[in-house]
């Protein structure tokens, strides 16, 4: 009696794979001939690593990263390079170092949403390396150097304040601290100038209501502004319009007090003066206590 065969599961795998196999040589060897090559040749092509893509040095990319940024003023060039060092080296501490610097390129080129983007990664990632202050100030002047003249929104100028606070609240022992101070100052005295330049509209319309309250904000809130002066003298001119003699008396007697030379303090005593009064502080009025608050009154 015969043996019959055992039945392996894998044989019909290797069948298919050797007929497979058969198949795709042969379509080498045919294809030989009309390639005009050996078909030893195309096996060595059909089966070439492919050596298009070397990894680089990190320190070797980020060095010619600086050079193209210091020495070309290729800013472009420089950030592939240094996007090349995250690419290829993500862990090593040249790739931190590179995403900085890609920052910092993108601000160079005025790239500003691509320097916050890139900033914002850098103190997400490395909240506590020393370059982290670095990093949200440039998000702060990113925003800053982005802020509108007066007749436009100031949203953006929000951004900045908002960013440069928090660069003194974060770091308020480092160096950008004290410059993101002087900015914020550069910063408020432009939301001042928003407010009045909407106050001049509103008087150049006899709203005199509406401009009181555009003065007011001046007055309550950007106090060491250089528009607070005008402010002061615009709202001695608006509550003397509308017959609010007291704050007209009050807007003047202070601005008087803080600011005796101003050419608006010689327009508001002018005026009060016309209405048969003199300046006289009403120390419940809320010009005063915005003015005792910072002390200035």
């Amino acid at each position: 009696m015969t043996t019959p065969l055992r039945h392996s599961p894998k044989r019909p795998f290797f069948d298919r794979l050797g007929r497979q196999l058969c198949f795709a040589m042969g379509v080498i060897v045919l294809a030989a001939p009309l390639g005009g090559c050996g078909a030893g040749n195309l096996w060595d092509k059909f089966f070439a690593k492919d050596e298009t893509f070397v990894d680089q040095p990190a320190d070797k990319l980020y060095n010619e990263g600086l050079f193209l940024l210091n020495e070309k003023n290729d800013r472009k060039g420089a950030i592939k390079k240094f996007e090349e060092v995250d690419r290829q080296h993500p862990y090593s501490d040249w790739a931190r170092k590179s995403l900085l610097m890609s920052a910092y390129a993108s601000y160079q080129s005025g790239d500003y949403d691509e320097c916050i983007a890139n900033a914002n990664r850098y103190i997400s990632l490395h909240p506590g390396s020393p370059d982290a202050a670095y990093a949200q100030y440039l998000v702060a002047v990113s925003n800053y150097d982005q802020i509108p003249d007066v007749s436009r929104d100031q949203g953006r100028t929000e951004k900045a304040i908002a960013a440069l606070e928090e660069v003194i609240r974060k770091y308020p022992n480092s160096e950008y601290a004290t410059t993101a101070k002087k900015k914020i100052e550069g910063a408020r005295d432009q939301l001042a100038g928003r407010e009045m330049t909407i106050g001049r509209y509103y008087m150049d319309k006899r709203d005199y209501t509406g401009a009181i309250n555009r003065f007011k904000v001046v007055v309550t809130q950007y106090q060491t502004t250089r528009h607070v002066e005008e402010a002061l003298a615009r709202l001695t001119e608006a509550y003397m319009a509308i017959g609010v003699v007291s704050e007209a008396q009050t807007a003047a007697a202070v601005l008087g007090h803080n600011f005796p030379d101003s050419r608006w303090y010689k327009d508001a005593y002018n005026l009060v003066k016309s209405g048969g009064v003199e300046p006289q502080e009403n120390k419940g009025s809320y010009i005063s206590k915005a003015f005792k608050k910072f002390g200035l009154g």
